[in-house]
């Protein structure tokens, strides 16, 4: 069983059009806190991102939020929540999310959280990573992607065994017992060790 105590959580700075959205991230942050987990996110007050931190914060936990200088007055909402790192782009945002967390969470959200998603689906397919990769399908919001992995699997485009990469559960607590029992099943493109040699940047992912 694999244990995680920071948990990066991608989520949207929007909260969505039905209260099941806001729900879904209140729950993450309350099972986070009851696991004793600290929260690793992309340094935004409101919104899903907003949710989560905030109830993770109030809990007791650490929370660290990394946010481009361009998305402060964007993202952020009078008082910021816990630690806050600015850097200077999307990618520092990304690799600093990435270098600091145990696990990653996806809860539902638009472009950017599905880009965040992917490009941990595929530092893990390439060898960059082997950390727990969840993925929140809150009533089904995920339904569409997923089939789409699965598309790309009978089509030849994704290994079967690289399918495993993504664990997908309806709640927070289902979800995280999956995640501790991860166990990477896919041949990496190339071993962990090459990409931290040709690139510093991703050491201790």
């Amino acid at each position: 069983m694999v244990k995680f105590k920071r948990v990066c959580v991608f989520c949207g700075s929007n909260v969505g059009n039905r209260e099941i959205f806001s729900d879904a991230a209140l729950d993450l942050g309350q099972e986070l806190v009851r696991r004793e987990m600290d929260l690793v996110y992309g340094g935004g007050s409101v919104g899903l991102m907003g949710l989560v931190s905030q109830t993770v914060y109030h809990g007791g936990r650490d929370v660290l939020g990394v946010i481009p200088t361009a998305l402060v007055p964007v993202e952020i909402s009078g008082h910021t929540v816990g630690d806050v790192m600015v850097v200077a782009d999307m990618h520092g945002r990304k690799a600093e999310m990435a270098r600091r967390a145990e696990a990653f969470i996806a809860l539902p959200g638009g472009y950017g959280t599905m880009e965040e998603l992917l490009e941990m689906i595929t530092w893990s397919q390439l060898g960059i990573h082997n950390k727990p990769i969840g993925l929140l399908n809150v009533d089904g919001y995920y339904d569409c992607l997923l089939g789409i992995f699965d598309k790309g699997v009978e089509e030849g485009f994704i290994k079967h065994s690289a399918r495993n990469i993504v664990i997908a559960a309806k709640t927070a607590g289902e979800l995280i017992e999956k995640m501790e029992n991860y166990a990477p099943l896919h041949t990496q493109v190339a071993p962990s060790r090459s990409w931290n040699d040709e690139d510093p940047g991703m050491a201790n992912l």
